[in-house]
């Protein structure tokens, strides 16, 4: 209850300290998730590249159409983006052995290369963003709630 407002109660003056929460963290989380974009190396794969690779990392072998459900892109798209990462060899396309009028996709190792190479720049990039940037005391209070951002992000 906000000092000196007898008309709410401690449980209404809870629900909207959590309002409160989740909006400033939508905000920060939001400006960082942007800033991480806007920041890609020349030459680093594209949002829409990493995810098609790491749907490919973590599914394992799939059809463009598969890709383009799980990422609720159009399959043109999807297709315009596989075919970017075969031409760089990131991708590799086999017949599919049930069905030969489809084309499987499946991750290249130059294409694990290039994830781990894109999530060693970021790591480092928020790295040095940390150091420039923050207090011993305050890194603690980062690492002490990476977790908890974490399980956040899985119950959502």
């Amino acid at each position: 209850m906000v000092e000196g407002d007898r008309s709410g109660s401690g449980a209404d003056s809870a629900a909207a300290e959590v309002l409160q929460t989740a909006s400033e963290l939508r905000l920060s989380l939001s400006l960082l998730v942007r800033r991480l974009r806007i920041t890609r190396p020349a030459g680093e794969l594209t949002a829409g590249e990493t995810a098609a690779l790491v749907r490919l990392e973590r599914g394992g072998p799939a059809t463009a159409a598969a890709l383009a459900k799980q990422e609720a892109i159009s399959p043109q798209s999807m297709g315009a983006i596989l075919s970017g990462l075969e031409v760089r060899g990131l991708v590799e396309r086999r017949p599919d052995p049930g069905d030969g009028r489809r084309v499987i996709l499946s991750l290249a190792d130059a294409g694990r290369d290039a994830l781990l190479e894109r999530r060693n720049a970021r790591i480092e990039q928020l790295a040095r963003a940390l150091t420039d940037g923050f207090s011993d005391a305050e890194l603690a209070c980062l690492k002490a709630a990476a977790p908890l951002l974490e399980r956040l992000a899985h119950t959502l």
